[in-house]
Parts: C-alpha cells; sequence; structure tokens
C-alpha cells in the first residue's frame, strides 16, 4: 500500500516539478533573451572571411582616427537632362549636409557624359563602428537629399547598402518568427485534428526559442560567437523545425501507449524509453554536422555553427522534459476529439505507405534504379544556377541604394563608381600610391587617413563595380601592392567567393565523416550508414538542381549566393540523416525481433512512414518560410532545403532506402552481427524506437 502511495504522489509531483524548474529558468533566461539583439552585427566584417584581404581591411580602417569610415553617394538624375536648377539644388542640398556631419572632405560633383546624373561622393567618420549611429546618419543624409517635379534623387554607396541590409535583417525578427510559428500551429492542426493538442507542442517550441536566445547571448559574451541576422534566423527556424519534428514523434508514440497503459505518468515514461533513443541520436547528428561549420574561415557560415546546434538542442531539452510534463499534466483530454482510450485497439485501415512499401518489395532494383536515375537527372539542373550574386541583385526589393548602383551603371557606363580601399604601411604609402596610380585599370588614387602605423588609399577603377575588368584590377593591386591590403566592396565579394570554395573543400569532408561515425556507432554496420548518407547527397545535388531550373527562368535572380551549396549541403546532410536513423533504427529492431529482412524494411516503413511524412512537412514548411524574406539568398537557401527535405522524405526514405534494404537484405548490417545470423528473439525490456 505504501509503495503504491509513493508511486502515486511520484506520479502527481515529477511533471509540476519539471514546470517549476523551466519556469526558473526562463526567468533567469529573460533578461538575456532580450539583449541578443543588441549584439547582433550585420557589418561586412561579420560576414567576411576571417583571414581575408578585406577583412583586414575593415578592421583597420575601424581603428583609423574616426574609425571606419561610412561611405555614400549621392545621385542627382533627370532623364531629359540636369538643369541649372538642378545642379543648385544638388550643391545647395550638399552643403547642408556637410554642415549637419563632420565629411571626410569636401563632396566634389561628378557629371555623367550625358548631362543626365550628377553624382557626389561622400564620406563620413562620424559613426565609426556603431551600426546604429550609421544607420541615423544614412538616414539623415536621405532626408535631406531630396528631389521633386522630375528631379530623382537616390543615396547609395557602401554606408546606404549597409543601412538598407541592416534594416530587413532587423525586420526578420517579428515577421520570421510569426510566419514560422503560424505555418507550424496550421500543420500541426491538420495533422492532429484536435482543437487543444497543437497549442501545447507550439507553446514549447516558441519557449524553447526564447531560451536558445538566452544561450546565444552568452555564447557570444563568453567566447565571442558572431552573431548575425541570418544565423539568428537560421536559429529560430531550426528551433521551430526540428523541435516539432521531436514532438510528432514522442506524441505519436505517447498516444500509442496510452492505449496500452492505464496511468498518463507511466504511458509518457514507456514513450520517452521507445522514441528518446532514436531522437537523442538525430539530435546529436545535427548538431555535429552544424559544429564542422566551425571550421570555416567565413565569420558567418561560422557563427551558424554554434546558434544552430545552440537551437536543435534547446528543441530537445524542451521536447523531451516540458512536453512530457505538460502532456501528463493535461492528461487524455488534450486529444479531443480523438481521444486514445485505455484497451481500445486504433482502426485499421489501408495505409499509403504499405502501399508504397509493396511496390518497392516487387521490383526493389527497378525502383532503386529508376530513382537514382530521376535524382540524377535532377541534379544536372545545377549547371543552370545563375553565377555568383552581386550586391545590386541580393535584395528581392528595390531599395534606395540599389537604385543608386543601377543609376550609376546606366549613367558612367564604362566607368568605376565606387571605391577600392588599400591599407598600406605609412612609411610606405607614397610607394604605394605610385605603383597604385601606374597600374593598369586604375582611374585615380589619393591618400586619406593615416594612424596607428597604417595608411588609407582610395582607389577608383576606370571599369564598372563588379565586373571582370574591375576584378582584374584588384587582383593586379594585390599581386604588386607588397604588405599592404586590398579591400572594398567589390574585393569583398571577390574574397567571398575564394572562401567560399575553401570552405567547402574543408567542411563537407568532415560533415560526411562525422555523420557517418554516429550512424556506425548507432546502427553497427557501415553499408546502412553509407546508404542513408549517399541518399543525402543526392538529394542535396537534386534539390541544387531544381534550384538552378527556377532561380533564374521562375523567381527572376540574377545570381546564386556564393554560400548556398555549402549551407545547404550542411543542413540537408544533417537534417535528411534525421529521417534515415528514424528508418533504419526500427528496421534493425524488426531484424532483431527475429523478423527476416524484407519483412523488417517493411514494417519499419509502414509504423514510422506516417510520422517521417509528417515530420518531413512541418521542417520543409519551416524553412519554406524563408523564401517570403526580402533577400536572395535567404530565398535561396530556404527553397533548397525546403525542396531537399520534401525529396527526402517521400523519395529517398520511403522509396529509395526501404527498396536498397530489400535488394541488399542482410548485407544491409554488414559487417554486423545481423548480416551473418538468422533474426534472434530481441530482450524483454527492448523497446522499438519509433511510433505511429
Amino acid at each position: 500500500m505504501g509503495a503504491t502511495t509513493t508511486g502515486a504522489g511520484r506520479r502527481r509531483a515529477v511533471p509540476w516539478l519539471v514546470l517549476g524548474l523551466w519556469i526558473a529558468v526562463l526567468a533567469i533566461a529573460s533578461p538575456f533573451a532580450a539583449k541578443l539583439g543588441d549584439v547582433q552585427r550585420d557589418r561586412a566584417v561579420d560576414y567576411l572571411p576571417a583571414s581575408a584581404d578585406s577583412t583586414q581591411v575593415a578592421k583597420i580602417q575601424e581603428r583609423l582616427p574616426g574609425g571606419e569610415a561610412t561611405e555614400m553617394v549621392l545621385v542627382y538624375h533627370r532623364d531629359a537632362g540636369l538643369t541649372a536648377a538642378d545642379r543648385a539644388t544638388a550643391a545647395g542640398q550638399v552643403a547642408e549636409i556637410a554642415a549637419a556631419h563632420e565629411l571626410t572632405g569636401r563632396p566634389v560633383g561628378i557629371p555623367s557624359k550625358d548631362g543626365t546624373t550628377l553624382m557626389y561622393p561622400v564620406a563620413s567618420n562620424e559613426p565609426g563602428t556603431d551600426e546604429k549611429a550609421r544607420d541615423a546618419l544614412v538616414n539623415d543624409v536621405r532626408d535631406i537629399a531630396r528631389g521633386g517635379d522630375g528631379l530623382g534623387v537616390e543615396v547609395g554607396g557602401s554606408g546606404g547598402l549597409a543601412t538598407d541590409a541592416s534594416e530587413v535583417y532587423d525586420s526578420l525578427d517579428g515577421p520570421l518568427l510569426y510566419t514560422t510559428a503560424g505555418v507550424v500551429a496550421l500543420l500541426l492542426i491538420l495533422i492532429y485534428r484536435s482543437p487543444f493538442l497543437w497549442l501545447v507542442p507550439l507553446a514549447v517550441a516558441g519557449l524553447a526559442d526564447y531560451l536558445s536566445l538566452a544561450v546565444a547571448y552568452g555564447l557570444n559574451q563568453g567566447f565571442g560567437t558572431s552573431v548575425s541576422g541570418q544565423s539568428s534566423g537560421i536559429m529560430t527556424i531550426l528551433v521551430f523545425g526540428v523541435g516539432t519534428d521531436y514532438a510528432l514523434l514522442l506524441v505519436s508514440r505517447y498516444r500509442e501507449e496510452l492505449r496500452r497503459t492505464e496511468r498518463p505518468y507511466d504511458a509518457m515514461l514507456a514513450a520517452l524509453r521507445g522514441c528518446g533513443p532514436a531522437v537523442l541520436a538525430s539530435s546529436g547528428t545535427v548538431a555535429a554536422g552544424l559544429l564542422c561549420l566551425l571550421a570555416a574561415d567565413l565569420n558567418s557560415s561560422r557563427g551558424m555553427g554554434p546558434l544552430g546546434t545552440v537551437g536543435v538542442l534547446c528543441a530537445l531539452v524542451a521536447m523531451l522534459t516540458l512536453l512530457p510534463a505538460l502532456l501528463v499534466l493535461l492528461g487524455r483530454r488534450v486529444f479531443w476529439p480523438l481521444v486514445p482510450r485505455y484497451g481500445s485497439t486504433p482502426k485499421a485501415r489501408r495505409s499509403l505507405f504499405a502501399a508504397m512499401g509493396g511496390s518497392a518489395e516487387r521490383r526493389p532494383r527497378t525502383v532503386l534504379v529508376g530513382g537514382a536515375v530521376l535524382l540524377g537527372a535532377l541534379a544536372l539542373g545545377s549547371f543552370a544556377l545563375p553565377g555568383n550574386l552581386k550586391q545590386e541583385d541580393s535584395f528581392t526589393t528595390r531599395p534606395d541604394a540599389i537604385a543608386a548602383m543601377e543609376t550609376l551603371a546606366d549613367a558612367y557606363p564604362g566607368s568605376g563608381t565606387q571605391p577600392i580601399s588599400v591599407i598600406s604601411p605609412t612609411d610606405r604609402a607614397e610607394a604605394a600610391l605610385a605603383e597604385i596610380r601606374d597600374t593598369r585599370g586604375v582611374e585615380s588614387a589619393e591618400a586619406g587617413r593615416s594612424g596607428g602605423g597604417w595608411t588609407e588609399l582610395t582607389v577608383l577603377a576606370s571599369a564598372p563595380p563588379q565586373s571582370a575588368a574591375e576584378t582584374a584590377t584588384i587582383e593586379a593591386l594585390r599581386d604588386r601592392l607588397d604588405g599592404s591590403y586590398v579591400g572594398g566592396p567589390s574585393a569583398e565579394q571577390i574574397d567571398l567567393e575564394d572562401t567560399n570554395a575553401r570552405d567547402t573543400a574543408i567542411v563537407v569532408p568532415l560533415v560526411l565523416l562525422s555523420v557517418l561515425l554516429i550512424l556506425t556507432v548507432l546502427l553497427r554496420s557501415l553499408v546502412a550508414p553509407l546508404i542513408l548518407v549517399a541518399a543525402v547527397v543526392a538529394v542535396w545535388g537534386a534539390a541544387l538542381g531544381i534550384g538552378g531550373l527556377v532561380f533564374g527562368p521562375l523567381f527572376g535572380f540574377e545570381g546564386t549566393d556564393p554560400g548556398l551549396g555549402l549551407l545547404s549541403f550542411v543542413f540537408l546532410v544533417a537534417l535528411g540523416v534525421d529521417y534515415g536513423i528514424f528508418l533504419m533504427h526500427r528496421m534493425r529492431e524488426e531484424s532483431l525481433k527475429g523478423a527476416e529482412p524484407t519483412r523488417a524494411a517493411l514494417s519499419a516503413l509502414r509504423t514510422t512512414g506516417g510520422v517521417i511524412a509528417s515530420a518531413g512537412l512541418v521542417l520543409a514548411a519551416t524553412f519554406a518560410v524563408l523564401t517570403s524574406m526580402p533577400m536572395v539568398q535567404l530565398v535561396e537557401l530556404g527553397f533548397v532545403i525546403a525542396v531537399g527535405v520534401l525529396l527526402d522524405t517521400f523519395l529517398v526514405r520511403t522509396y529509395l532506402v526501404t527498396s536498397a534494404s530489400v535488394a541488399l537484405r542482410r548485407r544491409v548490417w554488414w559487417p554486423g552481427r545481423l548480416s551473418r545470423e538468422p533474426g534472434r528473439s530481441a530482450p524483454d525490456d527492448l523497446r522499438e524506437p519509433v511510433g505511429v
């Protein structure tokens, strides 16, 4: 009697204790979560390669007197040609700007040959490295520089472009969070068919996201981890996408256990024992894959690794502690109207995945070859991907800075309109200046600020920005100027492309190796992990290929983000292997119970297919939210990952992996004992990891 009373007391106390601990943790985390936005940085240096010339230029500029200069270009334009009144207006507005702000020099107007445009390069050291002060300066200049009556006025340059990008990233937090939560809520309502149940995992995911903000802030303060608008947005996507996947698996198994177990507390313990190991293994795989980004030289990629890992781990902890506690406290009634009664049997129905498994069973090799050919054909579309993305093509909208760049390109064809920054040792500045002026493709060069042993030289190329000719000029300067650094917006784009190629060569093998090691330990096989990894790599290639077929013709994108290949590979491999873990782990458990290989494969597909499909839809939908954002690189990344997850869920997992398992039979578990011995019964306490 006493033991029964003690057990009942524990069943009542543990969920309340877990809930109380979470309330305490969130209360402690709250002040830190609110500060993450204060340390978020979206300067060029926060996205540049750590070792690149352009990064060194940006860092040294920050230490020069006045700090990093904010460079702008005021563009005055009239289609029919500028009038004398237009020029007077421009001169008056520039004088007003010079009176209101400390400029690094006297702005001089440069007219276009056709007389339609007048540009004034303007620079100020007022903001230094303060992004908010920079944005305030640019916006104040835009308030002063206004047109009308046919006179167009635009403010561009690197400062204007940085301000426009910063405003886009600052606006992501709210819309991204609300849109993601709304998409997940809609899908959960459709999946659970309950007016209440969907609220629980959604609320838990929201709290996990809030906790991840605090942990990310702690990493920034303790280890200097960079936080950008892109990485924090991806972290939110991962919390909701991966967290909801784990919730679907747990709730599905919990519903199953409620039919076999009288008390919700005991049913939850059984559910955690059943699906907990698979969830832990899958989260470990995702975390390991993301942490491989620490080997990247690109600051934005390297910072995304820790933040993505924080999101996955916060989602994992929340879904394995807070979600079970809330479900136990709410009892069976949370499933209304489809309440799983104790002792009841779910209605038998024809399973879509049983039908899919039947086709894989009849002709496994035909299905496998057909699927491989289809993925290979889709991957060929990657050759149609547009070239590298230029700055003026990086927005889906047309902000002021982009409009200014387009106007300058039309009015000054074949001329440089964007300065190249050279940082030279002060004692060699004069020699460097002479060398620069003697370099082919240089139109002009002037000495700028000096301090700390360095001198800034401002160079204007004779070729348009980010053209092949300007690129050749930048490379020539780097070859000729020993001991100097060459930077600026165009040089930054060159460094981004070069470093992404280097990072891909290093990070991709690391991701593959770490994922293979985890899968080998989990599945105790070499063949099965190789199948899973080969499958997700094929999915990645096919998803990129589909992107190549639609980015230009359908979306109208003029370029591809240089980091798209690497980031999409890391996410698709790490996340795609998740579903392979659920399927293959269940297949292995069926084999351990004595099922022959074909039966084990089909049973695993039949019992896990529904959960994997639901989880895949949710994850794809959360990444698809990025396609509504106003940055081309986010749209491209969200599209490729969403398409890849759908391919993985409904083609690779259901048909190809199952067909390969049926075709290879026991060889799929080589060299483990399941490849050599007939199936044997599992121990009495062995629980299946996943249920539907």
